[in-house]
């Protein structure tokens, strides 16, 4: 619970400012559909991607699960726009 009046309540709200900070990429949980398609595209298995933790502040906080795909938009320089494809992971 978000506000439950517990003592954790304030390291909530800190996390959610840092998460909503502007130097924090966009990072959405891809439905099981879109996994499937990226590894097809990428012609890979879940191991091959690069690994989020589920304890990545960004990640728990969006809720991500271990076996799920986040993926991560990110302003560039260069490329305008890049995108990341990171496995979730528990260890």
């Amino acid at each position: 619970m978000l506000f439950s009046g517990d003592v954790q309540t304030p390291r909530v709200i800190k996390s959610i400012q840092q998460v909503s900070h502007e130097l924090i990429p966009k990072h959405e949980i891809l439905t099981e559909k879109e996994k499937e398609e990226i590894l097809q595209i990428y012609d890979a298995v879940l191991d091959h991607l690069p690994k989020i933790l589920i304890t990545d502040p960004v990640a728990a906080m969006i809720g991500a699960k271990a076996g799920e795909v986040v993926k991560i938009t990110r302003k560039s320089a260069t490329a305008g726009v890049a995108v990341y494809y990171r496995a979730v992971v528990d260890k």
